[in-house]
């Protein structure tokens, strides 16, 4: 029972940031997963337990350790940019994926900036760019997490339409343009994009769209700077995909776009070792901050993940990841085939890589937390999906309500097929109601 003083003490008093970026869908999702275990989850973005790289690390580790120097500078604080070491390495892998040379990557090393995760960076990116009120553009659907990251700092998300070849450049000069006459031009501060094989569409933004997508935030830059903001956490999840350059590869000035990338995706998100390639302008500002939050992200795993690419366990790590996942992308299209043709008026994106199918149902069909959808598949049929409304942006009366996010990242090829089948049975029940 609790004591007088305790009933009488006065709530906490949280700041507005937290009250904004509070009660994110993320919750919602894993709250569900752990009260429904049973349930087959659709909707858990994380990766391939199989295949996370046990044997890899083991080595890596003893190698690491077995050098007693090394492993006493691993173990002790590094710096708030990250381990030179991994840096060179960084450095190399993406000259490869670049099709260029270091020399040819025109940056410095203070450029690259080790994170935790690809997430730390953006969450640092939007800290340092927005006031409350500043605007930034984004793709209608985009990933659900920075749009938190986004309502977390009070920044305005302005959805731009998209299509099969990514984020609709007709419809961003449009954005863009309202916004000038509308007296707000001072207020955008950036455009973010997922180019390859995006969360939550699996779609890849089209090469002729890199280009025109650095070229339109150069062209608008009339009070300050937009930043571009390019996603690239699925780039080497590529199954069958085209071969596409990055966005930043057209920023030949290096000063607009922010390149963002992590190894949680192709190599162990229990590292939590990303990266991102910034403007010379956002060295300092993003340090700053970073070094207020953590002094540098963890030196053990930074120096471990070079000695992974030291002993040349990476590339073939990949290569396998990406054969499983193929594999468990081709189970959930058959899948999708097999128990949804025959449903009148769902569609489905059929993605190159990634770890995402997105999917659209009937207009009369509401896929939301509170729909009778929602209910009937993770309460009746035990299967969970993600409503595709939380990936947009905006207000929600505008938002589509009949999509869906379906992830084939930890079900097995089996457990893939029979969550697609028992969510067709509850499209087709609900479908059916009055």
């Amino acid at each position: 029972m609790p004591s007088d003083s305790e009933v009488n003490r006065p709530p906490a008093r949280l700041s507005q940031r937290w009250q904004w970026g509070s009660k994110q869908p993320i919750s919602f999702l894993m709250e569900q997963a752990v009260r429904n275990p049973q349930v087959i989850s659709l909707a858990a973005g994380l990766v391939d337990q199989a295949t996370l790289p046990v044997a890899e690390v083991q080595s890596a580790c003893a190698a690491l350790l077995a050098d007693e120097t090394a492993a006493r500078q691993a173990l002790q604080y590094g710096t708030t940019t990250g381990a030179e070491r991994l840096k060179g390495h960084l450095l190399r892998h993406l000259s490869e994926l670049e099709c260029s040379t270091i020399g040819g990557l025109g940056v410095s090393l203070d450029q690259l900036i080790l994170t935790t995760g690809s997430q730390q960076l953006l969450s640092l990116v939007a800290e340092v760019l927005f006031d409350p009120g500043d605007i930034v553009l984004v793709a209608a659907p985009t990933y659900f997490a920075f749009l938190g990251v986004l309502n977390g700092v009070g920044a305005r998300t302005i959805p731009v339409a998209a299509d099969a070849e990514g984020i609709c450049l007709a419809s961003l000069d449009s954005a863009l343009e309202s916004i000038a006459w509308a007296g707000e031009l001072s207020r955008v501060k950036l455009i973010y994009v997922v180019s390859w094989f995006e969360n939550p569409t699996g779609i890849s933004l089209s090469a002729e769209r890199r280009q025109a997508v650095v070229d339109i935030a150069r062209r608008w830059s009339r009070d300050q700077r937009i930043f571009v903001l390019e996603d690239a956490a699925y780039r080497e999840l590529n199954y069958d995909g085209p071969e596409l350059p990055s966005v930043w590869s057209f920023d030949v000035d290096r000063d607009t776009v922010i390149l963002a990338q992590t190894f949680s995706k192709s190599f162990s998100p229990g590292l939590r070792v990303g990266f991102g390639i910034v403007p010379h302008d956002l060295v300092g500002p993003i340090c700053d901050r970073k070094g207020n939050e953590d002094f540098g992200s963890a030196c053990f795993n930074q120096h471990l993940l070079a000695t992974v690419f030291e002993k040349g366990l990476y590339a073939e790590h990949v290569r396998i990841l990406c054969a499983a996942y193929r594999a468990k992308r081709d189970a959930m299209l058959a899948a999708a085939e097999k128990y949804f043709a025959s449903l009148p008026g769902v569609q489905w994106v059929h993605p190159g890589g990634g770890l995402y199918v997105w999917m659209t149902l009937p207009a009369h069909l509401p896929t939301s937390f509170e729909s009778a959808l929602f209910h009937q598949a993770v309460h009746v049929e035990k299967v969970m999906y993600v409503p595709g409304e939380v990936c947009y942006a905006g207000p929600g009366e505008s938002r589509p309500r009949n999509q869906m996010r379906l992830s084939f990242g930890t079900q097995t090829p089996a457990g893939i097929e029979e969550g697609m089948r028992r969510l067709a049975c509850a499209v087709s029940h609900v479908g059916r109601a009055p």
